[in-house]
């Protein structure tokens, strides 16, 4: 209509756009139904029952009634006029308290328009004509409120299908598989609760949307069959690994088999991971042919330090007999040495002790040969005339000096020098004490 303008976005919740022409008081206003005793005012009927309206053309014959009376007659097609009406009156508080759509409200108005222009009523033509005149008001109004209304879905369906497009597209570099496939497929479920767009529109974001996911899929079913891949490699090569470890229980080295299961430990924990149930499966296997040798390594080693265990006795009653040459006598060094040298050879007879009392009994014996060792260093040292005479040399040297410090600090008390006579006085006091040092290992090593 000439009289409606065009709906802005916050016009579109309103029943009522403020923009459209309202109706008068007067058209709109309620009217009570034609009493069925005016129907004579309308329309009349003739003896035989031939009812006629008054129509603005003129009368107009509606029909026959030979039911009853003429008064039943008329009274008859008095009632499908004020059928019309109520008609009319539902619809225009529907569409008032927007429980109608402009199209249903049409349909009921283009309808009783039908029946107006069939003539087949008798009843106020004019007033009904009115009524649904009022009604096309409304009617437009309701139009321009529901163009807005769809505009405004229309425009947030838009705007919600760009937001899924371009979360789509962010997540088709995802590594997230499981969350970000099923998210895909809720985006998917959520844009088809939404309404309808701009066809061409919405087919180029589905395109945008279906690729990303296409992107998606393509690289994780690439992860799924490398990861497959992975997989099937680490079975293969730990399954070598598994046989590797079961020949290896066979080894009679034990030095040699520890080294095998070294390399073979290594190699697993650098070989590719499998599924989880896998390699739980797999490692119990290697585990087990891995515990299985070194348990009877271990076992082996009992039974060994068992053979070992009658050496202990020995060896305690060496180191006893040892111990008893301590302190060392210079006076009888050759003969201990002798005795030293007889207990030592007895010990190496005597064979290998247990892990667990090697440490114990092997320091004992070291303590009496260092001690024999520091007391020959000393008396090589004493008797060595290398020495003596580097001691001679030195002695001499620092009396030298000291005899030249004490006639300089002569001359210095005699120049009243206080500060160079300190001086000299410290290194005098420094030099009689070295030259004292010296002189006692010259001593000893002359005695």
């Amino acid at each position: 209509p000439a009289s409606v303008t065009a709906p802005t976005p916050a016009s579109v919740t309103a029943p009522t756009p403020a923009s459209v022409t309202a109706p008068t008081p007067a058209s709109l206003k309620p009217v009570a139904r034609a009493a069925i005793s005016q129907a004579s005012q309308w329309g009349r009927v003739t003896s035989d029952g031939t009812v006629f309206l008054k129509a603005p053309e003129g009368e107009v014959e509606v029909g026959q009634y030979a039911a009853g009376s003429p008064q039943d007659g008329l009274t008859f097609y008095a009632r499908k006029y004020d059928d019309l009406v109520v008609e009319i009156e539902v619809i225009q508080t529907r569409i008032k308290e927007s429980k109608t759509s402009a199209d249903a409200a049409a349909l009921v108005v283009k309808r009783v328009r039908e029946a107006l222009s069939g003539r087949s009523f008798v009843g106020d033509i004019v007033f009904l004509e009115q009524m649904c005149a009022d009604v096309d008001v409304l009617i437009d109004q309701k139009r321009v409120t529901e163009r807005a209304r769809k505009a405004a879905l229309k425009e947030s369906a838009r705007t919600a299908r760009v937001t899924l497009v371009e979360e789509a597209e962010k997540m088709s570099g995802s590594s997230s598989w499981k969350s970000t496939t099923e998210r895909y497929s809720a985006i998917v479920e959520e844009w088809k609760t939404l309404p309808r767009v701009d066809r061409n529109a919405e087919q180029e974001m589905w395109k945008r949307l279906s690729n990303a996911r296409t992107t998606f899929d393509k690289r994780r079913r690439a992860h799924f069959h490398e990861l497959d891949a992975e997989r099937k490699e680490a079975l293969s090569v730990k399954r070598e690994l598994i046989t590797r470890a079961q020949a290896a229980l066979g080894t009679t080295d034990p030095k040699a088999g520890i080294k095998k299961f070294k390399d073979l430990m290594d190699a697993w924990k650098k070989a590719p991971r499998g599924s989880r149930a896998d390699e739980d499966k797999l490692w119990k296997r290697f585990k087990a042919a891995q515990d299985e040798f070194f348990d009877t390594l271990k076992a082996s080693e009992a039974a060994e330090e068992e053979k070992l265990r009658p050496n202990v006795s020995v060896k305690e009653e060496l180191i006893v007999k040892a111990e008893a040459l301590l302190p060392v006598d210079l006076t009888a060094l050759k003969t201990q040495k002798f005795q030293l040298r007889e207990l030592q050879l007895a010990w190496e007879k005597a064979g290998e002790l247990p892990k667990k009392d090697r440490a114990r009994l092997d320091s004992r014996l070291k303590k009496v040969e260092d001690a024999f060792r520091t007391v020959e260093e000393k008396q090589w040292t004493r008797t060595n005339p290398q020495a003596l005479a580097r001691a001679e040399d030195t002695a001499n040297a620092f009396a030298g000096g000291l005899s030249k410090y004490e006639r300089q600090l002569e001359q210095a008390k005699a120049a009243g020098d206080t500060k160079t006579t300190a001086q000299l006085e410290d290194s005098i006091n420094s030099l009689r004490a070295l030259l004292g040092a010296v002189e006692n290992t010259a001593a000893d090593l002359s005695s």
